[in-house]
């Protein structure tokens, strides 16, 4: 019987189709370039092999070609998937298809059969998955607790280990965090995710200059059309704005997470551009109108409608830096919909972000404040990291800068996490 690397059985007596399906996954979960023409060549050795066409519409997923996921899925709806594999499609589909609460839960019992199907947990081990965008409140903690609980199937794996150790920095624990990153590291120290949770390591810890370090160290090496080619320039981009080498972080923008030239999802790009355009401003770097109306014509483009908290709440930035007011309104009122059907629990806390980032735009820092103030209880709903939520934060504590509530400015710096009390403002 032939097995993956972490030993599950697969559907295919061809060496050849294995060798080629272990190195795609190999590519795919390290976040480089080329696994769709391995799991191709796979099921090249052996039309028959299920898995590996799972993997391909999963490679698909991640790139967010919602058409070639469809394809795939459907070029093997028709052949006779062994268990693993049929799961597998499950989930993918109903991902596919808008039904996240569906897919978390196929997940979970997915995972209670098969829990070293690492295809499977990457839909929910970051925190851009399952259970990161779920717009639930304590969603950080579920997804430790999810890993911490797998933890003992996957030992010292370096892909697990990865997101292992970023779901417990992300709530705090960078003690436990940390030596299980070096081991990640250590297993595959070129793997993309690792660097992207040393990133986050670093900036969890206030460590903006060993973020520098470490980030100008390991990219060259990367290929541009690496999946967290851009992000992982994003990090390094606030990190220079935090060390106030603000020209470098533009240079990183232009040439880098916001280039023309761009091989992650579209909305990645989106969310990367928006916010440190916005995180700029807030230190005071004055406004470029050209960079935020491209943004927000990119933004039409690749979400013209919500459904992904994080994305939509970057849409709503760029529409109050541009005072699309008419968009602002027309998403709140399709949000609005969406979570009185019960499908969009971010939805109100969305809507309200929207309200205080146009509120800054005018300079109304008290509507800011009344906006964004009873977010930062829910700010967990709106989806994404530390880095990326902290976003709110910052805009919060420029309003109580521009409003002369200085009190309650230092009030909010004093009860900000240790190790990330400074923000550019």
């Amino acid at each position: 019987m032939l097995t993956d690397r972490y030993g599950l059985a697969l559907d295919t007596g061809s060496a050849a189709a294995r060798d080629a399906y272990v190195a795609g996954c190999e590519r795919l979960l390290s976040m480089y370039p080329g696994a769709e023409a391995l799991f191709e060549d796979a099921i090249a050795a052996d039309p028959g092999f299920g898995l590996a066409r799972m993997a391909r519409a999963r490679a698909f997923q991640m790139a967010e070609d919602a058409a070639g996921t469809r394809a795939a899925l459907d070029a093997a709806a028709s052949a006779a998937l062994p268990p693993r594999a049929a799961s597998q499609a499950r989930v993918f589909r109903q991902m596919l298809e808008g039904q996240p609460q569906a897919a978390l839960a196929a997940v979970r019992t997915h995972l209670a059969e098969w829990p070293c199907d690492a295809l499977v947990l990457s839909t929910t081990a970051n925190q851009t998955g399952l259970i990161g965008l779920s717009g639930l409140a304590g969603r950080e903690q579920d997804l430790a607790d999810l890993l911490d609980g797998l933890a003992p199937h996957y030992g010292d794996d370096w892909w697990f280990g990865a997101h292992h150790g970023m779901a417990l920095s992300e709530v705090g624990q960078v003690a436990r965090a940390r030596p299980i990153l070096e081991r990640s590291q250590a297993g595959n120290p070129r793997n993309g995710y690792i660097a992207h949770s040393i990133g986050h390591l670093h900036y969890q810890t206030g460590d903006h200059a060993g973020a520098v370090a470490f980030l100008r160290g390991w990219l060259p090496g990367y290929p541009r059309a690496g999946r967290l080619h851009g992000h992982l320039h994003w990090h390094l981009a606030l990190s220079e704005l935090q060390g106030g080498n603000a020209e470098e972080g533009f240079r990183l923008y232009a040439e880098a997470f916001a280039a023309e030239e761009y091989h992650a999802p579209a909305r990645l790009k989106l969310t990367d551009g928006a916010s440190f355009l916005w995180r700029a401003e807030l230190a005071g770097q004055p406004r470029d109108p050209d960079r935020w109306r491209a943004l927000h014509a990119f933004a039409a483009a690749v979400a013209p409608r919500p459904g992904m908290p994080l994305a939509d709440w970057h849409v709503a930035l760029t529409q109050a830096v541009l005072g699309d007011g008419e968009g602002l309104a027309a998403r709140a009122e399709a949000m609005a919909a969406m979570t009185a059907a019960g499908r969009y629990p971010a939805g109100p806390a969305i809507t309200a972000l929207g309200r205080g980032f146009a509120a800054m735009v005018r300079q109304d820092f008290d509507a800011a404040i009344e906006a964004l103030l009873p977010v930062l209880p829910e700010r967990e709903r709106i989806g994404g990291s530390r880095a990326q939520v902290d976003l709110v934060e910052a805009t919060l504590l420029k309003a109580y800068l521009g409003a002369g509530r200085l009190e309650e400015m230092r009030r909010l710096l004093a009860a900000r996490r240790p190790g990330a009390a400074a923000l550019p403002v």
